[in-house]
């Protein structure tokens, strides 16, 4: 753990059972922390985010509707730690409620904006590598991708587990290889022997 982390637990006074990290993308609200902490709040609560609405979720609608769940529906309050004007337990007037939710609207849409830009340029860089013919995702394995170390281990056991004198979890980890992986690579073998 963090000493951000452990400042968190002092300078707040939080319990370290009633803090959730998030660790999912924040692209919707279907992420396990999030669910186990909406199960645990009650009324009178206060969230604290640590970093940026951002965080908090990406899709501005559903931004929306979760901060008006937790704060009328749960009538627990929030507040967003680098964002002061994000903090429903101050100014419940109406101006107060009406300049938070502007500022929610209004981050909750730059961060949906980014999230799409984000994909965007993703999905140009994609396109930019394939057209210059880039392999994109996990390198392909196969016999000729092995090191001399693998070729030779594969060489001097293939037939002592073909005779089953050693299993295939045997010779999976002296090849130190996947599963899907090692049996593509025994096909690849057995054809070219």
């Amino acid at each position: 753990m963090t000493s951000s982390y452990f400042a968190f637990i002092n300078v707040f006074g939080i319990s370290e059972r009633d803090i959730f990290i998030d660790k999912e993308s924040g692209k919707d609200f279907d992420r396990s922390q999030y669910q186990a902490l909406k199960q645990c709040l009650r009324q009178g609560d206060l969230l604290y985010i640590k970093f940026s609405i951002d965080r908090f979720g990406r899709n501005s609608k559903e931004i929306k509707k979760e901060w008006e769940r937790i704060t009328q529906e749960v009538k627990a309050d929030i507040k967003v730690l680098d964002m002061p004007l994000l903090d429903s337990t101050q100014h419940k007037d109406t101006l107060g409620t009406f300049v938070s939710d502007l500022v929610l609207q209004v981050l909750s849409f730059v961060a949906e904006r980014e999230r799409e830009n984000i994909k965007q340029r993703q999905m140009e860089g994609i396109l930019v590598a394939k057209a210059k013919g880039k392999h994109l995702g996990r390198p392909q394995m196969n016999i000729d991708t092995l090191s001399k170390e693998q070729k030779l281990i594969l060489d001097t056991n293939y037939s002592k587990w073909e005779n089953k004198e050693i299993t295939a979890v045997q010779f999976i980890d002296m090849l130190k290889l996947k599963k899907n992986t090692f049996y593509k690579i025994v096909k690849e073998y057995q054809e070219q022997a």
